[in-house]
Order: structure tokens, then sequence, then C-alpha cells
């Protein structure tokens, strides 16, 4: 990295009062030499340069390496002193050059934190002697470290669950989760600092924990988040994927395509007087995003009473007696079995209470277990190995000429060397690498969130919506399917659903508009069984057989066959209309009836 900028005594004295100015200076000169200041090199440089100077003794260092100062030689300073002053954890942290680089503002300060506050008349450079091409490299293979190159591909046999938190707007997810993960140690006390620093700044104080899981702009000053948060976590029996999902109504759409990739869901609630009350009541999302996650396949849910030490609610179990009664009574309306499918406890998203322990339980009266050990308790859910594969694309890129598809895998198995097939469309292509949570792996099994390297394909036949299956096993693509459809709710000036009504289809990770074919049937609510005749009308409250028609080809499963892809909802005028399952699809090779 350009050692004449960095260690030539004609532009450097390296006789510097602090590192502040070791790193200004290394900044002026680049820019000065190569009219472009790198973040990465500045950062380099810095930890370089932090770390060296908490080294025990200056003996170990290769004094061809070090350009030192003629006091330094004169013995007017010792340059065998130890840092001393460093930070513990500084000292104690390896010298690792090619660690991955964080921002430099961040790298700045924490070296200058560091560096004692004393004249240091002694600098090391550990400058490579390589091209100035080395940094571009240096900067891709950077982002390739951050997506994962596969190089580990040790495979975890721990269970992997995808973790929804849904709930209305303003019920505390993002600083609930965001708390979450500092107290299982993905994220350290400094970065929380940092986002407290930030958000006091904003007037916002209470809001620090939600920067964890809210991370553009938008997010940060609305206090809403907008699109799906994900994060990563583990304990010693399962992994987890956390998903944190907007509470606005405008972005239900995005709350569904992160519903859609979840086994288990965290409805959270607040225990603030109105709150619930707002949440609960016709028009909140606390009952939209429950209905939504039982037709989007969460099998189990964890109802987290949050901001239980709220000043309105002080750990009043009158009140949370109050919010389970109802919660249970509507859960089990929608599907939900209360004694095996749902789980409730009262938790504090800011104060971290029973997030993950019960060392300091802040009452009496709940004796049950904490968030991470009833989801560590959770029964391991049933997927099937050995089915055909099914893998709907999420999003896409491409990289270095390899497209990659990020996923949730649904069904089956995908190993690096394996030939699959993209639809709709059939295009062929070969699996060249494969990753789990940003880690390499030889082979993945369901319920795993993927990144898979895709060779022999073309971002334009890969796109949101696409499923990926085995050679020889591919999934149906159709144009019309027959439905049983639940009418849940309509507009008031649309009160009836006929022939030609249309809307908004949500399956797996598509949206496609739709329009209703024909009515085939009514299901009878007494006797579970079709009517002879078809109805002309459908209302709020009635199950009817239908056939939908989308206006492209969608890729589909029978529900019978899989659950995952056989499930949808039906959205109009930013309401949830209806929920169904795909119960018949064309013949093979057809896309219409």
């Amino acid at each position: 990295h350009l050692p004449h900028t960095f260690a030539s005594p004609c532009h450097h004295p390296c006789t510097f009062p602090n590192l502040f100015l070791c790193i200004h200076t290394i900044w002026r000169d680049r820019v000065h030499n190569s009219g472009r200041a790198s973040s990465f090199f500045i950062a380099q440089q810095a930890r370089r340069i932090a770390l060296t100077k908490m080294s025990e003794s200056w003996e170990d260092i290769n004094t061809d390496d070090v350009a030192v100062a003629p006091e330094a030689a004169a013995g007017d300073v010792d340059a065998t002193t130890p840092a001393t002053d460093a930070a513990p954890s500084q000292e104690a942290a390896p010298v690792e050059e090619d660690a991955a680089a964080t921002s430099a503002a961040e790298e700045s300060e924490a070296a200058t934190s560091a560096a004692p506050a004393v004249a240091v008349t002694a600098t090391t450079s550990a400058v490579s002697e390589t091209d100035e091409d080395e940094e571009e490299d240096e900067e891709e293979d950077d982002e390739d470290d951050a997506r994962g190159d596969g190089d580990d591909e040790t495979e975890d046999t721990r269970e992997h669950l995808n973790v929804v938190f849904i709930g209305h707007v303003d019920a505390g997810k993002s600083t609930l989760s965001g708390n979450l993960l500092f107290r299982t140690g993905e994220v350290d006390s400094r970065t929380v600092a940092k986002y407290e620093r930030e958000a006091k700044e904003k007037n916002r104080e209470s809001w620090f924990y939600a920067y964890i899981m809210d991370t553009n702009e938008e997010e940060r000053a609305k206090g809403k988040t907008v699109e799906v948060g994900r994060a990563y976590f583990a304990t010693e029996k399962k992994r987890y994927t956390i998903l944190d999902a907007p509470g606005h109504k405008n972005y239900v759409p995005n709350m569904i395509g992160g519903a859609a990739q979840a086994d288990v869901g965290i409805l959270v609630i607040s225990a603030r007087r109105g709150e619930f009350e707002t949440g609960f009541e016709r028009g909140g999302q606390t009952c939209e995003h429950a209905t939504l996650a039982k037709t989007l396949g969460v099998r189990q849910i964890i109802v987290a009473v949050n901001k239980m030490d709220e000043s309105t609610v002080q750990w009043d179990k009158e009140r949370y007696d109050e919010i389970c009664k109802k919660m249970t009574k509507f859960l089990k309306t929608v599907g939900y079995n209360p004694k095996n499918d749902v789980h409730f406890l009262p938790v504090s998203g800011m104060s971290g209470s029973y997030l993950t322990d019960r060392t300091t339980a802040p009452c009496d009266w709940y004796d049950g277990p904490s968030l991470v050990e009833l989801l560590d308790e959770l029964k391991p859910q049933d997927r099937d190995e050995n089915g055909p594969v099914r893998m709907p694309v999420l999003d896409r890129f491409k990289s270095r000429g390899t497209v990659y598809s990020m996923g949730k895998l649904e069904s089956g198995t995908i190993e690096k060397g394996m030939k699959v097939s993209v639809h709709p469309g059939n295009h062929l292509a070969e699996v060249t690498s494969v990753e789990i949570d940003n880690k390499g792996a030889k082979i993945a099994k369901p319920g795993e969130n993927l990144t898979v390297g895709l060779s022999g394909i073309s971002t334009d036949q890969v796109s949101q919506g696409s499923v990926i299956c085995e050679v020889g096993a591919s999934i149906p693509v159709v144009s019309e399917f027959e439905c049983q459809l639940a009418i849940i709710d309509l507009p008031t000036h649309k009160p009836i659903v006929t022939r030609g009504y249309e809307a908004m289809l949500h399956v797996h990770t598509i949206s496609e508009p739709v329009s209703v074919e024909r009515l085939v049937s009514m299901i009878n609510k007494k006797t579970k069984k079709p009517t002879k005749r078809p109805p002309t009308v459908v209302k709020r409250g009635d199950v009817a057989t239908v056939v939908l028609g989308t206006s492209r080809p969608v890729c589909l499963e029978e529900f019978g066959k899989l659950q995952q892809l056989g499930r949808f909802t039906l959205r109009d005028e930013g309401k949830t209309i209806a929920i169904g399952k795909v119960m018949r699809v064309p013949p093979d090779g057809a896309t219409t009836f």
C-alpha cells in the first residue's frame, strides 16, 4: 500500500503527538498523492498502528519495517516502553492484518481512544511492498467476505429457526429484537453506545436499540420499520434468523414477505394503556398480522406482552391476564391451538427483562421461561429433506460473472454441483456455491436461508418469485388455479365478490394481480361440504371454491403436496380481504384448465 507515503522520512517525521495526527497525515498524503482518500486504507493503517503501539515490546518488531525518529535513536525516549494506557480489551486483541475493515470514523475513534496521551517517537509500518492496485483488490475481497466466499464448509447440526417479529406499529418490535441481539452477544457495547449517542442527538433517547435493526435514515428518522430487517444469533441448542417485520399498515406487503420465510412468529403487543386496544381493535395490525402469519405457514406463535415496565402498567398481573385472555380467544378463531401452538410471556424490550434469562426477574407472579429459553424448548419443525427441491427466490444479484439467488429452502436439499432449473422459464443452471447465513456450506437442508451461486444463467432469467427446482422435478407454472377461499373482510364500497373481482395475490415471495374467473361452489359451514350449485356472489365470512386467474404465469403447488407454496392471501385497497389454499392446478404442461 504505497510504502513511500507512510514510511518515508521525507514525508513523515514519524514524531506524532497522538494517533489522530498520524491518521490525519496518512489521509492528507493519500489525497495529495492519489487524488482520493480510501476509508478502507485509513482504517487498516489506523488498526495496525494501534495494535503495534499496544504490543508489549518494540523489540518483537522487525526493525527493517520500522521508521525510527532521530530522537528515539539518540535515546531521548525509551522506545521499548509498552503502551500501558491502552484499553484492556484492545490489549488482548490479536494482530490480524486481514481483519474485516469497518468504517473509517469508527476505527479512527477507537484508535484515538486507545492511544496514550503522550508523545510517541516510534511508529511502525506493516505496509506490504505491493502495487497500488492491491487496495482495490482488498476492497473487492472485503465485499466477498461480507457475503461469504464459501471457504468455511463445516456443517452445523443445530436446528435452524426463522423467527419473525410481528405486531402493531410502535409495539416495540425493533427495540426488543435489537436488545435481544445485544444480550446474546451479536452486538457489542461500543456499537450500542454509539447508537445511544445518535438517538440522543435526534431527541429519540429510547430508540437506540431499534437502530440495530432499523439501519437506514428514513426508518431512524420516522421511528417506523419499512423493510424487513434480518439478523442472526445462536444458542447451544439452535441457530436463529431474526426477521423484524414492519408494523405500519402501509408496509403490510413487506411484512408478508418476511412472514413467508418464518417458522415461528413472535407477536409483540404493547401492554401500555390504550396501545393494546388500538392494535387489537378493527383497523389495528395486531389481528391482521396474526391472521397473515397463520395463513403464511407460521405454525407456532409466541405472544410477547411488551412494555410491562411502563408507568401505566408496572408489571400488573391483571393487565397481563386481560391481554392473554383476549388474544387466546382471537388466536383460536384464526386457527391456532392455544394449548400447543400459542405461548405467552411478559417482557420489557427496553430493560431486557425475560429476554435471555430470569436472573433479574422484576415480578414474582411469572415463573415461566425467558424468550430465548422458550425458543430453545419449541418442538422441532417437520421438514421434508427427501422431497423435491423448492426454493422461492427472494432476491438476486450478480458478482464476478456468477448469479446469486437468495431465499429459503422449503423442501429437498441443495448441494454444490447440482443441476437445477429455474421457473418460470425452465432455465437450466448449475449450483456453484451454497451459503447459509453468509457462511459457505456443501449442502443445505430445508428451513435454511440460502444464497445460492448459479452458473449458466443470467439475472434476466431469475427474479423475485422464481422457484429453483431440481432438474426432472419441476414445479407447476400456472395462470389459473382452483382454490378454497375464506373471505375475512371487504371494502365498504365493494361488499361482495363476484366474477371479475380483482385483487392482489401474495404467495411465497411473489405479489401478482389476480381476478376471479368463476365461482365453483360454496362450502357449508356446518357440514364442510361444497354445495351443488355455484353461487352468484360471496360475502364476508363465506368460504367458497373459486378459480383465480393471474396476469402472468406463477409457480404454485397444491396445498396437499407442499403447504408453504400452496397457501396465499388476497389484499385489496390496503387490507387483507381473504386467505386461501390451492386445491387444484392444471395438468402437467398446461397453464390453464
